[in-house]
């Protein structure tokens, strides 16, 4: 038996090295690694295989695969293979990775886009587990997926980032949701900062610095490359308020170096030392490196590394921006954002800042579990049709003047949920006839926008 772990980022990889050296999975007689770089321009962008503690988390695999080389010069996030086609590839990718007649077991990232859903398909009978790489899994999938696919996942692997919160991806196929032990990311993300490149590590300062992480979210096109960089100069403003005299930043890997200018200038006229990290190593590597005073972003998972797994303290910055700016309303990203915004103080309040304290168990499932429920449900309405009283009910006692930033007037009333039209007339979106006229009109739209 073969275990394919297909790996795209470090944090992912270091996630999967974890759950290795957990026993999550069964013993195999062979696993293989499987890389695959995302990057727009992947063939100018660091490989991931060439990222400062790759070399160390690869020891948990028996070989170490290039998915970028095997289907070149196609790009891995656009690549799918043709119905038609899938035996042959089938037959190629077992001569090509000496798999033989192997059993296959795929553990994979991001289901539901390629190039997880295309191994997927390249192996139809293999036995599928899921990771999770960041926030995304506390919302729902998204898109619907073909049962063929969705019904063999086993499982779904995901680091206790929210304590008290339970993942909503792939319950629409009864997926159960498995932790990552704690301790054992722990014992890997130390293994990192061991091997880190001295790039890595801020001057020396008798004063804690500041930790100011970029995103990228410009390349989302969730905001643009001027906010972006007008995003990191609020930030520095922020830290500056709060009493930090030494800065860092650290950049999104894939960033232009000039998105840090507008955040150095911004230091230089408050006084303040500001230190932009060139080095691409994890935040979680800096964190152990120089345990910073305060970790500020926008909606990194970072964050909530630094508060839960580093009991760090932790600022916001520019959420309730971006998510006035998020489109369409099931934009995958809008419950990571919501789950920052909701838990996380905003930098602008320094007093929250100052007072915050990671809530317990209880307390998020009391403040979140509902709200994602509504969220989630917004988003997605085919797939998480179970939650639609959950929904309904949250709307109904808690849409107020500030969860009103999750949602959108026009995605409720086209769900027909509370808030989204005046209670006098929900009577309205339970009209089968209306629901006819309303469809009759969509279709004639679509109709005259083909023409």
């Amino acid at each position: 038996m073969t275990q394919i772990f297909i790996g795209s980022t470090l944090y992912g990889t270091a996630t999967l090295a974890a759950a290795v050296d957990a026993g999550s999975f069964p013993a195999a007689d062979r696993r293989i690694l499987l890389t695959s770089d995302h990057a727009l321009a992947a063939e100018v962008s660091p490989r991931l295989a060439d990222m400062p503690g790759f070399a160390t988390l690869s020891t948990r695999f028996d070989e170490v695969l290039d998915w970028n080389a095997v289907i070149e010069p196609q790009h891995p996030s656009a690549w799918s293979p043709r119905a038609d086609d899938v035996p042959l590839w089938e037959r190629y990718l077992r001569t090509l990775w000496g798999l033989g007649d192997d059993r296959v077991e795929l553990i994979v990232e991001s289901l539901q886009v390629p190039p997880a859903q295309s191994l997927c398909q390249l192996f139809p009978g293999a036995a599928v587990d899921v990771y999770a790489d960041g926030l995304m899994s506390y919302g729902p999938t998204r898109v619907r997926l073909d049962p063929q696919i969705g019904m063999r996942v086993r499982r779904v692997l995901h680091l206790d980032l929210v304590p008290g919160l339970e993942p909503l991806l792939l319950t629409e196929f009864g997926v159960p949701a498995e932790l990552v032990p704690t301790e054992e990311f722990l014992k890997v993300l130390a293994e990192l900062a061991a091997v880190a490149p001295d790039g890595a590590r801020p001057p020396v300062s008798e004063e804690a610095p500041a930790l100011l992480l970029g995103q990228y979210l410009s390349a989302l096109d969730l905001i643009s490359p001027a906010q972006e960089e007008e995003l990191h100069a609020e930030m520095v403003r922020g830290a500056f308020a709060l009493g930090h005299r030494e800065l860092v930043f650290k950049p999104h890997p894939s960033a232009p170096a000039l998105y840090a200018r507008r955040a150095e200038a911004e230091a230089e006229r408050l006084g303040a030392r500001l230190t932009v990290l060139e080095s691409p190593v994890l935040a979680e590597v800096l964190y152990q490196r120089v345990r910073p005073a305060l970790v500020v972003g926008c909606f990194s998972t970072g964050l909530l590394t630094a508060a839960t797994l580093f009991g760090l303290p932790v600022a916001r910055a520019g959420t309730k921006t971006v998510l006035g700016r998020l489109s369409p309303y099931q934009n995958s990203n809008r419950v990571p954002l919501t789950v920052v915004d909701a838990l996380l103080p905003d930098l602008a309040d320094t007093d929250a800042v100052r007072g915050w304290s990671a809530p317990g168990p209880e307390e998020v499932s009391s403040r979140l579990g509902g709200l994602l429920s509504a969220v989630g449900f917004a988003m997605q309405p085919r797939i998480l049709v179970e939650h639609r009283g959950a929904a309904e009910a949250y709307l109904t006692r808690h849409l107020d003047e500030h969860t009103w930033r999750y949602f959108s007037r026009r995605r409720l009333a086209s769900q027909g949920l509370p808030g989204g039209i005046p209670a006098r007339l929900t009577f309205l979106t339970r009209s089968p006839a209306v629901r006819r006229a309303v469809r009759q009109v969509r279709r004639v739209r679509r109709t005259r926008g083909r023409r």
